[in-house]
């Protein structure tokens, strides 16, 4: 399978939503269940003050997410997903917005960013600011969180590649490192 060229974009994710309200199966997939225990599993810290998503979807980690903090901004680039994230996770302290990074990086400190498989739908520049972007708004000891399947596709970096020039990029202690055969979790602090 040949890789795409250059980062994702927003017409791609509005189409797959158009066709399909939920095309990974995250409100049904059992891989998707284990996979989110097993995420929130890894995370070091009971509760986290102020919690940024990149990539949340329909919102179903979301709903999770936002049991371990006290304030989580999600972030997705289509708004048909947005939209059934909100009614799946309406909570005060949770705010969804539109948002395509690296282009749209939000304000803000934070102590907890996950990056649930999304990273490898950026390309070697676009993943490398996203990198610098943590950096810059990761609080001192604040937490980030990596997620990556680890199957064939033809995104432009495959689940191991995204993960490791992320680590690379950053050069955090890892906290903790799991693998399945489907996915890996990758947990470092600032």
């Amino acid at each position: 399978m040949s890789r795409r060229v250059g980062s994702i974009d927003r017409g791609y994710f509005d189409a797959l939503y158009a066709a399909d309200p939920d095309p990974w199966r995250f409100a049904t997939s059992a891989y998707e269940r284990e996979k989110y225990a097993a995420s929130l599993g890894a995370l070091p810290d009971d509760v986290y003050v102020s919690g940024l998503e990149v990539g949340c979807s329909i919102g179903v980690f979301s709903r999770a997410l936002a049991t371990r903090c006290r304030h989580l901004l999600s972030l997705d680039v289509a708004d048909a997903a947005l939209a059934q994230a909100r009614r799946h996770c309406d909570e005060a302290h949770v705010r969804f917005e539109n948002r395509c990074v690296p282009d749209e990086w939000p304000d803000g400190r934070f102590d907890l960013i996950v990056f649930s498989e999304v990273l490898y739908y950026l390309d070697v520049p676009a993943l490398c600011r996203v990198a610098e972007q943590t950096h810059g708004s990761l609080s001192k000891g604040g937490v980030v969180l990596l997620v990556h399947y680890l199957g064939e596709t033809d995104y432009p970096l495959s689940g191991d590649e995204a993960a490791n020039l992320f680590m690379r990029n950053l050069d955090y202690k890892v906290l903790s490192q799991s693998r399945t055969d489907l996915y890996r979790i990758d947990v470092l602090r600032k």
